[in-house]
């Protein structure tokens, strides 16, 4: 599925979540609603998937956002724990990372103000909270039931997302008001995560009251999972944070190859597959127009095929891939940490280096990455 061009998907854990609410609210959906079974059980399914309706809504507020201050957006996926927005990079000043990380908790507010007004409209403002609490003051239809959880459920997302604990959306508030108030992008995530830590083994303490000292055990196990996985993320921002400092100052540019194969889109892929993919040996190279602007990619398969076909007089400017040309790109003057979070370096092996206007410096490769990155990490520090 794809929403403003933006591909939505589920991971395989999604399903897994999908039949726990199902089989949770199924019960107290059949008592509430006291009709057929047929009739909870539609109500229920359709109440749960839009819940992740909601969830998809919220993360479509990071994804605009992102898109806006132009970062790209490679896809939306849901998953055992909610969603997450996969982006080609990170903010590079802290008014993009609080611009991009505040947008998915005004999406959770749009979805809850929209339930609380159409809950108002069926019951009146008088019986809103008996209509929560599924009391028998308020008549209790499919639409109310489904609407009445929504409300909870989603004023439940907005303040757990607002914790300032990293990688919350609240810790990635915080983390930007650090680092703008700083000046140190590195200060405001140690910040955070060190609030995202703590914050974990507060949620695994309570998870534990619940699972061993009262009958929630489910919620109690839930909320441990849910604990680890933040403990998992702060952690790990803590350490790439301490790596992070002692590659300070290296810059795109100190390492790219600056004199790389690039591809005028304007050769026929004929051309292009015999005097550039098969002479460099390369299965994709970056493409560029009249002035050397940075145009996409091109795969040597794609103009075989063509080849193969009979279309070799086709340009190489027609057989771009259809990813935007931001998503495999990053700016020469950018840290090389920056590098360590574009998706589009791990699949392709490579990134392209732009100046500020968009003009083809060099390239990137992830053997270039890790080996400076294994050299800086390797030098002991000098201690005095």
């Amino acid at each position: 599925m794809s929403i403003a061009g933006i591909r939505i998907g589920v991971d395989a854990t999604w399903f897994l979540m999908l039949f726990i609410l199902i089989f949770l609210l199924s019960g107290s959906f059949r008592d509430a609603l006291h009709s057929s079974n047929d009739v909870a059980y539609i109500t229920t399914v359709a109440t749960v998937l839009l819940f992740f309706v909601s969830l998809i809504v919220h993360e479509l507020g990071h994804a605009v956002v992102a898109r806006h201050e132009g970062v790209g957006v490679t896809r939306i996926e849901l998953f055992l724990f909610g969603g997450t927005t996969h982006m080609s990079r990170e903010a590079n000043t802290p008014g993009e990372e609080f611009r991009i990380a505040v947008a998915g908790p005004l999406g959770t507010l749009l979805v809850l103000l929209v339930c609380l007004g159409l809950d108002m409209a069926i019951v009146g403002p008088h019986r809103l909270w008996h209509a929560v609490e599924l009391n028998s003051n308020a008549p209790i239809t499919p639409v109310l039931l489904a609407l009445s959880w929504l409300v909870p459920m989603n004023a439940l997302i907005l303040v757990f997302n607002l914790v300032p604990a990293y990688p919350l959306d609240g810790g990635r508030i915080a983390r930007a008001i650090v680092w703008r108030v700083t000046g140190d992008k590195l200060r405001g995530t140690r910040a955070a995560a060190r609030i995202g830590e703590g914050f974990a083994f507060l949620l695994a303490a309570i998870g534990l009251v619940l699972a061993f000292a009262t009958n929630q055990s489910f919620t109690g196990i839930w909320l441990l999972f849910l604990a680890f996985m933040i403990w998992q993320s702060a952690h790990a921002a803590m350490g790439g944070t301490a790596a992070a400092q002692r590659v300070q100052g290296v810059r795109v540019a100190d390492i790219m190859d600056h004199e790389p194969v690039v591809v005028p889109g304007t050769t026929t892929v004929a051309q292009a597959l015999d005097e550039y993919f098969l002479r460099y040996n390369e299965q994709w190279l970056p493409v560029v127009d009249g002035d050397g602007y940075f145009i996409g990619i091109a795969r040597r398969e794609r103009a075989q095929e063509r080849v193969d076909a009979g279309e070799g007089w086709i340009t190489t400017g027609a057989i771009l891939e259809s990813d935007a040309p931001a998503l495999m790109q990053v700016q020469e003057s950018q840290p090389l940490t920056d590098l360590l979070t574009i998706e589009a370096l791990g699949r392709l092996g490579a990134v392209v280096a732009v100046d500020t206007s968009g003009i083809l410096r060099g390239v990137v490769t992830v053997d270039q990455v890790r080996r400076v990155l294994q050299t800086v990490l390797a030098t002991p520090i000098a201690r005095p």
